[in-house]
């Protein structure tokens, strides 16, 4: 079929009506108006797809788009839909639909553990716009590979969130490369980083730094605490009077971080004097506010242990706890496991183990009180 029959000074000069430039290519002039649209057969049936109001260089080349995509035994216009979600379809926006689908399973629906940050912070500046479709192994490692080695736990959980972004994508039917992250894992290689585990004090020196938290402040009393019950320090710093029954405090899960409900902690005659000496500061319900509004900051009983010149840091102190349980005490390992609230088992386990074996853990909090205490009880110092 003979084409570019037409010419740009014709078709300025063309009244309403419909043109032929050959090729199934055709102007559809009204009014003020021109369009474009190409004319096609395919499996019987005839076709017109439009266009738009262009040049007709670009028209031609339009055409000339969707003669190859018929050679290949495809429909131009479903191939043009397909494109146009392809183009919608971007990085940042299925993020965005992965992260929604996700937070209601996140701790403080997924801002708390603050699950999009790796992707925010290292990824979506350089692939945000790109079609999650056209995203391959090539591009992940080349955006993370400047942190593969040197910051090798952001990198973890941005080749993480990335897996999970992209599974969200196949999904919703997206044609992208499931294997994506792997194939990217296998070309960064083996990470050469070393964990560094929070620095703990042994627990045969956990009395004596106790004894030190001599001042009834709100530091040291949140410092008392977090050794006396073995929690993090998100817990301690969120504690509330209302959350507190006889010798039994209750962690709502909002303040945990695992996301198993809320967790029951025993306390000891030490710990529920702590709260005693608190209390007298406790302002909208909370045992540890700050001096300002709200609860004390995360890095308030780090700061303190800092500019006691100590390596150490509060979460430390769940592993001293830990290690004391394991050397000290006869206490079995789902009950030593479950004071530091792990996770025990397979999930098959963790279905029919639903104890929480409070009654053996008071037992064992209120040992490891007097273990703390045994250079003296200086909370009875203090309050005199």
């Amino acid at each position: 079929m003979a084409q570019h029959k037409l010419t740009a000074a014709q078709i300025k000069a063309f009244g309403p009506g419909k043109y032929g430039d050959g090729g199934g290519l055709y102007l559809h002039k009204r009014g003020g108006s021109a369009q474009w649209y190409f004319r096609y057969m395919l499996h019987g049936r005839r076709h017109e797809m439009g266009l738009g109001a262009v040049t007709l260089k670009k028209a031609r080349e339009k055409a000339a788009h969707c003669r190859r995509v018929l050679a290949d035994g495809k429909d131009p216009i479903k191939v043009r839909a397909r494109e146009a979600v392809r183009e919608l379809h971007t990085l940042a926006s299925v993020t965005h639909a992965a992260f929604e689908a996700r937070k209601a399973q996140l701790k403080g629906d997924g801002k708390a553990a603050r699950w999009l940050s790796p992707l925010t912070l290292h990824v979506l500046p350089k692939l945000g716009r790109t079609p999650i479709e056209d995203i391959d192994q090539n591009d992940i490692r080349n955006v993370l590979a400047p942190l593969w080695h040197e910051k090798a736990d952001t990198a973890r959980k941005a080749m993480n969130r990335l897996g999970l972004v992209i599974n969200h994508a196949a999904a919703m039917g997206l044609n992208v490369d499931v294997q994506a992250t792997t194939k990217a894992k296998a070309l960064l290689g083996k990470t050469r980083h070393v964990v560094a585990h929070t620095p703990s004090l042994a627990w045969q020196r956990v009395p004596a730094f106790y004894a030190s938290l001599e001042e009834p402040t709100i530091t040291h009393l949140a410092l008392r605490f977090l050794i006396l019950t073995g929690q993090r320090s998100t817990p301690i710093r969120f504690a509330r009077l209302d959350q507190i029954s006889g010798d039994v405090w209750t962690v709502p899960e909002v303040n945990l971080k695992a996301t198993n409900g809320d967790f029951r902690v025993p306390l000891s005659d030490e710990a529920l004097q702590v709260i005693e000496l608190a209390t007298p500061f406790e302002r909208e319900g909370f045992l540890f506010p700050n001096t300002r509004k709200g609860v004390i900051s995360d890095a308030t009983m780090s700061r303190y242990m800092e500019r006691r010149k100590m390596s150490e840091r509060p979460h430390g102190f769940r592993s001293s706890l830990r290690n004391w349980l394991a050397e000290a005490t006869d206490a079995p390992f789902e009950v030593a496991e479950t004071i530091l609230q792990h996770s025990i088992g397979s999930k098959v386990t963790q279905a029919y183990l639903r104890s929480d074996f409070l009654e053996q853990r008071k037992v064992l909090m209120e040992r490891w009180a007097r273990h703390i205490t045994e250079q003296g009880n200086i909370l009875k110092l203090v309050s005199k």
